[in-house]
């Protein structure tokens, strides 16, 4: 992996424990050829490349069209230099005999394989699972796609917005009324999270056992599998739950309520101690503690807009900082509901500074603190290219 001499301002120079940590990467020595792009398939490798391994990416000659999603990231796409940090790039012309000759070479020497072209190309193409298998016993593929392989809606096209659509996930999110997308790429991620997982698992058997494997995802079985409590709501009881907005289907209260300086301030009551603690100490209700109607959470959701209505009644009196306080003295669990802006400068907040061609970015960290974390390039199309080629002797 590229690392720049660029520190960033104010932070602790991490040579030593680099070096230190370099040899205990959990990946180290693995190589991760991909044929991706967008975001599904880049999120997972980007997950191997962050424990280590050597991830070569494969671009079309005119590059990942996530490359020109925006120029957010310090001139380069957002997109792009957070799903793509820690990889080498080479272009090349799949359709094209000396292109391919690299990509065979490159594949030769490969532990895992991932690719997301659409159904069915990448056998076209030659580089399918059942293509590869016989050359290479012990290569791990990871096909990504958007329905799976087989199925009516294979074929089809698929990205995030239609897959959060088509699996239902929109049907459960956000307030009554019209739908809305959910504002982040959910189906993309979910899937390039549980992908790289799987690719995990399937080396670590490897380990053992010598064998490849041959691993499928895609985006609708992965929202289909956090779709799991509303479908076992509508195949068992006969009613999937509604949408209720910064509410929770099963649980009262719990979401979101105005302060008198408007400021939404969420609560999450998880139990009829945490409900009576509610009451006698930031309601100032102590008949609602022994209240049928309230008393339990069964009765709670049941009388929902009754219980509700007890918490606006107070919160809609008193400041969000007033509020706050008495929540955290008495161990409710709250969050107020924060812009993007005010993530920017979030106290708990960490950053990854990712290098490029242009300067600097800084992402937010990824979801898990390891202790081999390194610094992290993020590609120019076919930077590495010429070095690749020669490494492989063309």
């Amino acid at each position: 992996m590229d690392a720049s001499p660029k520190q960033k301002p104010n932070q602790p120079d991490n040579e030593n424990r680099h070096q230190a940590t370099y040899a205990s990467l959990p990946l180290l020595g693995t190589t991760v050829v991909t044929v991706e792009q967008a975001l599904a398939a880049p999120i997972a490798s980007a997950k191997l490349a962050d424990a280590g391994a050597r991830v070569i990416k494969v671009e079309r000659p005119e590059g990942d069209f996530a490359r020109g999603y925006d120029q957010a990231a310090g001139g380069i796409s957002s997109y792009f230099a957070w799903a793509n940090r820690g990889k080498e790039s080479i272009a090349l012309n799949l359709r094209d005999d000396d292109d391919r000759a690299v990509m065979d070479a490159l594949l030769a020497k490969a532990d895992v394989f991932v690719q997301n072209l659409a159904v069915g190309a990448i056998e076209r193409l030659g580089y399918g699972f059942a293509q590869l298998e016989p050359d290479h016993p012990s290569l791990i593929v990871c096909d990504i796609s958007g329905y799976g392989p087989d199925g009516p809606y294979a074929t089809m096209k698929a990205y995030d917005l239609l897959v959060q659509a088509e699996s239902g996930m929109l049907s459960v999110s956000g307030p009554p009324g019209p739908h809305g997308r959910i504002g982040v790429s959910i189906a993309d991620i979910g899937t390039g999270t549980n992908a790289a997982l799987a690719i995990m698992m399937a080396l670590f058997r490897r380990q053992t056992t010598g064998m490849g494997a041959h691993l499928t995802t895609s985006l609708f079985e992965n929202m289909a599998d956090w779709m799991a409590v509303p479908l076992l709501h509508h195949d068992y009881l006969g009613q999937a739950p509604a949408k209720v907005g910064l509410a929770h289907p099963s649980i009262a209260p719990y979401g979101g309520f105005e302060s008198s300086d408007g400021q939404i301030v969420l609560i999450a009551i998880q139990s009829d101690r945490e409900w009576a603690i509610l009451c006698r100490h930031v309601l100032g209700r102590d008949d609602l503690v022994e209240d049928h109607r309230v008393s339990t959470n069964l009765a709670r959701v049941e009388n929902r807009e009754l219980t509700d209505q007890a918490v606006r009644d107070v919160f809609g009196g008193l400041p969000a900082s007033e509020l706050t306080t008495k929540l955290a003295k008495e161990r409710i669990a709250f969050s107020v509901v924060n812009t993007v802006e005010q993530l920017s400068t979030h106290s708990q907040l960490r950053r990854l500074t990712g290098y490029h061609d242009q300067g600097t970015v800084e992402l937010p960290h990824p979801g898990v603190r390891v202790d081999w974390e390194l610094p992290t390039k993020i590609p120019a199309l076919d930077e590495h290219g010429s070095s690749i080629r020669t490494e492989l002797g063309f």
